[in-house]
């Protein structure tokens, strides 16, 4: 690598860290960003780039000079990272490509609004057209009874019994994200409003009201803990921990596929959604800034209503095994 480029790479590895704690610091973001970004930029300015060195031998070393004329050494450079980076990002799924671009946009953007760069480079970088989202997972209304039920019915000294029932109820009681009800204080719980505070994306907090079985079971809970800080014990519950205790009791309960934290929150949503709730109030519930984000479970919904009415109406295929059974009789 040259020179130029060598000094320039080590003073953006530099803005790397000060652009990841402004984002810590001043904008809340979420953990799970703060580590995709982390990775993201790391990628980007390896420059390496998989064992392929960034600029071959004689590489913009025409009339003698390490850059063009005319072009900023530290634009060029990052022009160079971000082409190299796109074209090994080319496999990834739209919405990783996605990310990722978004990332090195709102970095570019920091930089020059930090002065850093006499352009934004940020308005070059083209859009990763997303594919349709696919549905997210969600169990029926009798598979969400069958859990319960074999939650309730499990001896009181099951290991983590309690833990896991109390994961469990806040996820489909009270469309919790797994890292919001992983990281659920005492001091968040209210009792005579039957309602937990929960610090969601982007420092959001929200209100959520919870059943009195998910209240039932936290006061269970309760009675373990003593005065813990946190709802598990002295600190957070690991995320990890909370997915396999979320997959063991979907395989007690008999559940056909693999059950896992997002699901019942997309199952507390999905069954609110089909009971009648409006999808603005959903979003609220939910914690989402946006509606379109909300907007995926109007397709769940609306599957619901298209196999129900194939399964009732006269003119559905569910009317054809009536008719021959009349036709018996």
């Amino acid at each position: 690598m040259p020179p130029i480029a060598e000094k320039n790479l080590s003073i953006l590895l530099h803005y790397k860290l000060k652009y990841l704690k402004s984002l810590d610091y001043q904008k809340t973001a979420s953990p799970l960003t703060l580590k995709s970004y982390t990775t993201d930029l790391s990628q980007f300015l390896d420059p390496l780039g998989g064992g392929k060195d960034l600029y071959p031998p004689g590489h913009g070393e025409k009339n003698g000079k390490t850059f063009p004329p005319n072009i900023d050494p530290m634009e060029s450079l990052l022009i160079d990272l971000a082409m190299r980076a796109l074209k090994n990002w080319s496999q990834l799924k739209p919405s990783s490509k996605q990310r990722k671009v978004a990332c090195l946009r709102s970095f570019f953007r920091w930089l020059f609004l930090q002065g850093h760069l006499s352009h934004d480079l940020s308005l070059k970088l083209r859009g990763v057209k997303a594919a349709p989202a696919p549905l997210p997972h969600y169990i029926s209304v009798d598979e969400a009874m069958a859990l319960v039920q074999c939650l309730e019915e499990s001896p009181e000294g099951s290991a983590h019994r309690n833990s896991a029932a109390c994961l469990i109820f806040l996820l489909y009681g009270g469309g919790l994200r797994v890292s919001e009800a992983c990281r659920l204080k005492w001091e968040d719980v209210f009792w005579e409003q039957a309602s937990v505070r929960v610090l969601g994306k982007g420092g959001q907090e929200r209100v959520v009201s919870l059943p009195d079985r998910s209240l039932t079971w936290l006061r269970k809970l309760q009675g373990t803990q003593g005065s813990s800080l946190h709802i598990w014990g002295p600190k957070a519950l690991n995320p990890r921990t909370a997915y396999e205790w979320v997959r063991q009791w979907g395989l007690r309960a008999g559940l056909v596929k693999p059950l896992h934290p997002h699901a019942l929150r997309h199952s507390y949503a999905t069954h609110l959604l089909t009971s009648g709730v409006d999808l603005r109030l959903l979003q609220e519930l939910l914690g989402h800034q946006s509606l379109v984000a909300t907007q995926k479970y109007t397709h769940l919904s609306l599957d619901h209503l298209s196999r129900t009415m194939e399964k009732h109406h006269p003119l559905g295929e569910g009317s054809s095994s009536r008719t021959k059974r009349s036709k018996a009789m």
